[in-house]
């Protein structure tokens, strides 16, 4: 399993954009596992995540990560396999 530097390192190779392991762990502090349940929060977490990377969010890249985080069940294992995903797109 990849470690969070080693996903952290991909995301920044394949985005062009550098995101610090320090904003990554101040968002992810606020996370809570209601913010995963609350569409209204998950939203506005994913539009957070789209800022700190500088990058465009169409409605419907919005709705596709809303539906494979809840079609995740949230496991690890999961997440890293969804960053993967996206990081390919």
């Amino acid at each position: 399993m990849s470690t969070p530097k080693d996903i952290l390192g991909a995301v920044n190779k394949k985005t062009g954009k550098n995101i610090t392991e320090n904003q990554v762990k101040k968002l992810a502090s606020a996370v809570t596992p209601n913010t995963i349940k609350n569409e209204d929060e998950l939203r506005r977490l994913v539009k957070q995540v789209a800022l700190m990377a500088k990058v465009p969010l169409t409605e419907k890249t919005m709705n596709d990560i809303v539906s494979a985080v809840k079609s995740s069940g949230m496991n690890m294992g999961s997440l890293e396999s969804l960053m993967k995903v996206m990081i390919k797109k």
